[in-house]
């Protein structure tokens, strides 16, 4: 079966989560530098099957646009042309960060492990897909 993959996409990083193929975990993958991350999702394709692409809607707390809105709407942009055959689905990232932190905190990681910022990027990815995935079962 196919794989969903979820982006948390950043100016500098972006974090970057799969389902496994039943489409019933959310796994972080990895962290990739937001200007190789085109080059990284073209390249995972070689290998993996991925069906569609959730990306993180940056939102401030009224719903509007923030300084991220931009960035990450160009990004779909792109991603769109290079790669039309696979949908995009967007997903409110509010709060996605903290509670990252929140869930790095609880599940033991230590304080060094909590602040850095690419394991965050990939826990915020994960948060993004399970959203997805819990409005969308399969």
């Amino acid at each position: 079966m196919p794989r969903i993959l979820a982006i948390d996409y950043g100016k500098k990083r972006c974090g970057i989560a799969v389902t496994d193929n039943e489409q019933i975990i959310a796994t972080a993958l990895t962290t990739v530098p937001a200007n190789e991350l085109l080059a990284f999702l073209k390249d995972y394709l070689k290998s993996e099957h991925v069906i569609r692409f959730v990306i993180g809607e940056p939102k401030d707390l009224q719903g509007g646009t923030t300084h991220a809105t931009i960035p990450v709407a160009n990004f779909v942009a792109l991603l769109e042309k290079e790669l039309p055959a696979i949908p995009i689905t967007m997903i409110d990232e509010r709060f996605t960060s903290k509670m990252a932190s929140q869930a790095m905190f609880m599940s033991g990681k230590s304080k060094k492990q909590r602040q850095d910022k690419g394991q965050i990027d990939q826990v915020s990815a994960v948060i993004i897909l399970q959203d997805y995935m819990s409005r969308n079962p399969s």
